[in-house]
């Protein structure tokens, strides 16, 4: 695809071959819908074939870096195979995609991240949070399992108890808090987000470029190895897509109140 193509994704070429990429969908706080997500796949193939790029910072416009998966794609996959054979393959390819492009990512994350917005957050080789922004997995609390990016990456930045709690609970973080237990790289006021995640991503444009993408290239391994465990996880969430509870997620996340699952009664 060329830039061009993209449809919810905005670019800027920048100084020194920074690419910033902008999640653009700020009317419904940048939530991911069929279209995103699956661009969101894609975008990382774009930047491994321009030669211009030699780092992406990404961040999302608005208020918000992304609040999860739109309810409309949620909805569409609940109970039905086909929508959730293709969200496999998707959910598969963007994590892996981004592991496997050398080219450092920088994230730059404004506002809350859930769902698919937070698998680009993390994942990103290194992530500047602003202090007052907002982060959760969630997937539990709409009666799913973990699965996206979770398994594969949390253990390892912030622990497993950590991991283990926050992905059990579902339960919401501040830039403050994932900065302490090791989640993101960088926690900064809100007004400096911008310089600062900027100020890394030319950094890392203007380093010895080979030195940069060998070392991103060794360290993701401990990625690669842990595929087992993302592709479990990514197959159950498909699975409990199938589940009861999913609907009464759906219901109780657009009437903002607490979920009474069936599995639960």
């Amino acid at each position: 695809m060329d830039y061009a193509d993209y449809q919810h994704l905005a670019f800027e070429h920048r100084p020194n071959g920074v690419l910033l990429i902008t999640l653009n969908r700020p009317e419904v706080l940048n939530a991911a819908n069929a279209r995103l997500h699956w661009e969101l796949t894609q975008v990382w193939l774009t930047v491994d074939a321009d030669p211009e790029t030699r780092v992406a910072l990404v961040t999302g416009a608005g208020k918000a870096f992304s609040a999860g998966g739109d309810m409309s794609l949620v909805e569409e996959m609940a109970g039905s195979p086909d929508a959730v054979a293709r969200t496999l393959r998707e959910a598969s390819d963007l994590v892996y995609n981004m592991i496997n492009l050398e080219k450092p990512i920088v994230s730059a994350i404004n506002g809350v991240a859930v769902g698919a917005g937070l698998v680009v957050a993390l994942l990103a080789d290194v992530s500047v949070i602003a202090e007052t922004a907002r982060l959760t997995d969630g997937h539990t609390r709409l009666g799913v399992v973990a699965g996206d990016h979770a398994a594969i990456v949390w253990p390892l930045l912030c622990g497993m108890a950590k991991a283990k709690y926050y992905l059990l609970t579902a339960d919401f973080l501040d830039g403050k808090e994932a900065e302490r237990i090791g989640l993101v790289s960088l926690c900064v006021p809100p007004g400096e987000l911008m310089a600062k995640a900027s100020a890394v991503a030319d950094g890392l444009a203007r380093g010895s470029q080979p030195a940069i993408r060998w070392t991103k290239r060794a360290l993701n391994n401990w990625l690669r190895q842990a595929g087992p465990i993302f592709d479990q996880s990514l197959a159950l969430e498909m699975l409990s897509f199938m589940n009861p509870d999913v609907p009464e997620g759906i219901r109780a996340i657009r009437e903002k109140r607490p979920p009474a699952f069936p599995s639960a009664r």
